[in-house]
């Protein structure tokens, strides 16, 4: 449990929100890192009244704690007579496309042979509504801020993003480059705007991340992304450009309650949380 705890803390940054996700006491939370501190006699997390954050020998951990954890799950599995198997529905917004989840869905699949994948990518708005509608097991995506939907994987500051080229006249509407309405992006752009006074118009209507990708680059417009998705072709645009903040977005992974308790999905979502936050940064 000591090194549950652990994970938790370091892929939600807070006390808080670890107890919430183990169903524990924040108490117990910093018992367990206490503990778990003193027995490799270094610090692990870093907090203060306002921050959390994982040392470099924290980092160090978090690598043999995944593999404890998972191996842990295998042999549960393993002495349960639970192999995984069968048909598993993942949907995964196609953005994460350029994290390094596709590999833990490679990894989870020669790990376990038995479960067949059916993959669906989509915009995060339409991959809620299928797993709502039963058509899919598990949802790996972004949430709407503030649902308290899902187990959190990452929480990450949504940035404005252009070209190196970009120039902004800030008299004049801004051309955006966005995906099919309903997008939590294009939300939180429009709000941010309007809150800001500042006008705006589509440009862009982009069906995939790579369309938008293509779409800002060639400067029809500029968009956002979290933080740590900005691909290289693209320039995360900084104060000079005077755009407002965009507040944050939750990287989730959310589970259909009539599938969820399948041998399958369970390892897939083990799986999953184990990676941590880095499991959705860009590969």
């Amino acid at each position: 449990m000591q090194l549950r705890s652990f994970l938790a803390v370091a892929q939600t940054n807070s006390f808080t929100q670890a107890a919430a996700r183990l169903g524990v006491r924040q108490s117990t939370v910093s018992q367990h890192l206490r503990k778990l501190e003193e027995a490799v006699g270094r610090t692990l997390v870093l907090r203060d009244t306002h921050t959390v954050s994982v040392t470099p020998d924290g980092e160090a951990m978090l690598g043999f704690a995944r593999s404890i954890l998972a191996a842990h799950e295998e042999a549960a599995s393993y002495f349960r007579g639970e192999r995984p198997h069968g048909r598993l529905r993942i949907g995964m917004s196609d953005d994460l496309a350029l994290t390094r989840l596709p590999q833990i869905l490679r990894d989870f699949r020669s790990e376990n042979p038995r479960v067949d994948l059916e993959l669906t990518v989509d915009q995060s708005g339409t991959l809620h509504r299928r797993l709502e509608s039963d058509r899919l097991d598990i949802f790996i995506g972004k949430r709407p801020r503030g649902s308290g939907e899902g187990k959190l994987v990452k929480r990450e500051r949504m940035v404005w993003v252009g070209n190196p080229s970009t120039r902004l006249d800030l008299t004049k509407p801004i051309p955006l480059a966005v995906y099919p309405s309903p997008s939590l992006s294009g939300t939180a752009m429009h709000e941010a705007l309007e809150n800001a006074g500042i006008g705006y118009r589509t440009a862009c209507v982009c069906r995939g991340v790579n369309g938008l990708i293509a779409a800002v680059a060639a400067g029809i417009g500029v968009s956002c992304l979290a933080s740590s998705l900005v691909p290289v072709q693209l320039t995360q645009l900084g104060a000079q450009h005077k755009l407002p903040e965009l507040g944050q977005i939750d990287l989730v992974l959310l589970t259909n309650p009539r599938t969820e308790g399948r041998p399958a999905a369970r390892a897939l979502a083990a799986a999953v949380l184990s990676s941590g936050p880095r499991g959705l940064s860009a590969s």
